[in-house]
C-alpha cells in the first residue's frame, strides 16, 4: 500500500495540547498563504512542526493520521526512530508478529519495508509543515522562525542519517524534488543550525509550569550540531572532533546539566528522567529538548506509551520495589538482546532477579531490567520472556500521586539530553588523542557514571566509549547510528549480537545496509531519486 503525506495544515486542539502558545504573544498577525489565499495561524503552524515528533495526527491516539498508508499508532515518530535505531541493533528485539518486525530484529528490510517507508514519510512530513511555516509566516516572530529552522534541520538530519541521498526542498510544492548528496546535505544542515541558533532562546532549562519547556533553544542547536559533527567522518569522509568537542562543550557550560539529585521514594536520579513527573520533579535540568506528554491531551500510541507498555507484561510486579509501569497497557513486545545486559554484566553473570535487585548486582543504578521469570539466551525472537524485559520507562510519579489517565502516560520523552553533550566531549576527546582518553574526557564520562553510581575509571577507551552510550541511552533511539561511526553495524567486521542478520549467533551483513533503502514508492514516483547502492 502507498504511504504518502496528509494533511499540512494543522489542527489547533492538539497543537495547543502541547502547551506551547503561551510562549509568545497574541496572534494579531494573520499572513496570507499565496497558494490558497487563505489566512494563517503561525501559532497553530508553528506549534504543528513540533507536534509532529509527539501525537500521530490531529485527532489523538484513536484518531486520524498526518501520515496514509499505515496505522495511525505505529506511524509515531519515536516509534519509528525506535524501530528503525533500536530493533536493528544490538539493544532491543520485539517478540510482535506485526508486518515488519520481524525484519527489522534479523535486518532483513528492503525497499517495501512498512515501518521504514512509515518513518520516511514522518520524517517528510514534517519537513513540509516546517517548510510551510517558512513559506507564509517567517517574518512573524524571529525566534519561532529559528526554531521552526532548526526543526527542519533535526528532521532532515535523520533523514540522512538513516537514507543519505535524499529529495531536498525548502520549500512546498508539487514538483519532484532534486537528490541530493549526503555530503551535500550534511552542509545544509550544519550551515542551517548554525544560522537558527543565533535567534533562539537563550539556553536554560525549564519546569512543565514555565514558558520555553518543550521548546528548542540555543544548547538544541549546539547539541544537534556535536551529534553532527561526531558523525561527520560517517556523513561526509573527513572526520571532526574537534567541532564535536567544542559544541558539546556549549552545552556542558550551559544552564543544562545532569540531574544528579537524591533518590525519591526508591527512584534514583536516573530513573526520575523517564517517569510521569519528570517535567516537574527536577529532572527537566537534563531536558535540552523534550516532547511533551499528557495522559489526557496528548494521547498517542507511538510515544511514550510505546516504550512503557511495549516492554511489559503483567508478572511484573515486586513488594519490595515499585515495578510495572502504572497504565494498563502490557503489550508484551520489546525486550533487552542479551548483548546489552552484558554491558551491565561482562562476566555473563546477570541474575535473573527484580529491577532493584538488578541494580544492585550491576553496581550500576541504569541496570533497568526484569530478569525474573525469564531468560538471558533469545531461542525464539517471537517469545517475550526470551530476553530481559526493561523498566526503564514508567508512568509513575516521584512524589506517588495518581497521574492522569490508566492507559496514556503523562511522562515527557527527553528526546535530547545534557548527558549525551558529556559523552560526546569523552568520545571527540579520546578520538582526538589516540583512541584514549585524556583526563579532561575521562572527567566528563565519569561524571555521568557517577549519577549512576557506576565506578569510576582513569581512563576510557574507545570501545569502552561505545558501551557506555549504550548503557547510557539504550532505548532512546540512537544506537544504529553509534554502531556505525564505530564501524560495528554493517560490512565484515564480525562484531556480531543475537539474530544479527537472521542467525541466531549472529552474521554479518553487507555494509550496504548502513543506509536504508529509498522507499519504493518515492522511487516510482519521482525520477530524480537513484536508489541507494545494494538495493
Amino acid at each position: 500500500m502507498k504511504l504518502y503525506i496528509k494533511s499540512l495544515l494543522p489542527v489547533a486542539a492538539i497543537a495547543l495540547s502541547l502547551g506551547l502558545t503561551s510562549c509568545v504573544g497574541d496572534l494579531d498577525v494573520k499572513p496570507i498563504d499565496p497558494s490558497t489565499n487563505m489566512t494563517v495561524n503561525p501559532q497553530n503552524l508553528f506549534n504543528k512542526c513540533y507536534a509532529n515528533m509527539a501525537v500521530a495526527g490531529n485527532g489523538g491516539a484513536n484518531g486520524d493520521s498526518d501520515i496514509d498508508g499505515i496505522d495511525g499508532g505505529t506511524s509515531g515518530f519515536l516509534r519509528q526512530l525506535f524501530n528503525s535505531q533500536e530493533l536493528t541493533a544490538d539493544e532491543a528485539i520485539s517478540a510482535w508478529g506485526d508486518e515488519g518486525v520481524q525484519p527489522l530484529n534479523k535486518n532483513q528490510w528492503n525497499s517495501e519495508h512498512p515501518f521504514l517507508r512509515g518513518f520516511y514519510y514522518r520524517l517528510f512530513f514534517g519537513v513540509t509543515v516546517c517548510n510551510h511555516y517558512l513559506d507564509v509566516a517567517s517574518n512573524y516572530d524571529a525566534t519561532m522562525t529559528a526554531e521552526v529552522r532548526f526543526l527542519r534541520a533535526l528532521y532532515y538530519y535523520y533523514l540522512m542519517d538513516g537514507w543519505g541521498n535524499i529529495g531536498f526542498r525548502t520549500t512546498v510544492g508539487s514538483d519532484k524534488p532534486g537528490q541530493m548528496s549526503r555530503a551535500d546535505l550534511y552542509k545544509w544542515i550544519e550551515s542551517e543550525l548554525l544560522a537558527a541558533e543565533q535567534n533562539m532562546a537563550a539556553a536554560k532549562p525549564e519546569k512543565d509550569t514555565e514558558e520555553g519547556y518543550g521548546r528548542a533553544d540555543k544548547a538544541a542547536a549546539w547539541l544537534l550540531l556535536s551529534r553532527l559533527y561526531l558523525n561527520a567522518e560517517v556523513y561526509t569522509g573527513k572526520a571532526e572532533w574537534a567541532k564535536a568537542k567544542e559544541y558539546a562543550k556549549k552545552v556542558m557550560d550551559s544552564s543544562y546539566k545532569l540531574h544528579t539529585g537524591s533518590t525519591v521514594n526508591g527512584w534514583t536520579a536516573y530513573q526520575q528522567l523517564f517517569m510521569a513527573d519528570n517535567g516537574s520533579n527536577g529532572a527537566s535540568e537534563e531536558a535540552v529538548l523534550a516532547l511533551l506528554q499528557d495522559g489526557e491531551k496528548t494521547t498517542s500510541y507511538g510515544t511514550s506509551l510505546f516504550l512503557m507498555a511495549g516492554a511489559f507484561n503483567d508478572d511484573m510486579n515486586d513488594s519490595q520495589f515499585i515495578s510495572g509501569n502504572n497504565t494498563t497497557g502490557k503489550w508484551e513486545g520489546h525486550r533487552a538482546r542479551p548483548e546489552l545486559v552484558a554491558k551491565f554484566f561482562p562476566q555473563g553473570n546477570a541474575p535473573e532477579v527484580t529491577t532493584a535487585d538488578m541494580q544492585q548486582a550491576a553496581g550500576d543504578n541504569r541496570a533497568l531490567f526484569w530478569g525474573k521469570d525469564r531468560t538471558l539466551k533469545i531461542a525464539e525472537p517471537t517469545k517475550f520472556k526470551q530476553g530481559y524485559s526493561v523498566t526503564k520507562f514508567n508512568n509513575y510519579r516521584t512524589d506517588g500521586a495518581k497521574t492522569k489517565n490508566s492507559l496514556f502516560p503523562d511522562a515527557d520523552f527527553f528526546f535530547m539530553r545534557a548527558a549525551e553533550a558529556y559523552l560526546t566531549y569523552g568520545e571527540a576527546d579520546a578520538r582526538l588523542n589516540g583512541g584514549t582518553t585524556t583526563s579532561e574526557g575521562t572527567a566528563a564520562i565519569n561524571k555521568v557514571r557517577a549519577r549512576a553510581a557506576a565506578s569510576q575509571l582513569t581512563s576510557y577507551s574507545l570501545i569502552e566509549i561505545l558501551d557506555e552510550w549504550s548503557r547510557e541511552f539504550y532505548f532512546e533511539g540512537r544506537r544504529r547510528t553509534d554502531l556505525i561511526r564505530f564501524d560495528r553495524f554493517g560490512g565484515n567486521n564480525n562484531y556480531n549480537w543475537s539474530w544479527k542478520s537472521g542467525v541466531a549467533t549472529g552474521a554479518n551483513f553487507s555494509k550496504d545496509m548502513n543506509l536504508f533503502p529509498l522507499p519504493n514508492t518515492e522511487i516510482n514516483t519521482n525520477s530524480n531519486l537513484k536508489q541507494n547502492h545494494g538495493y
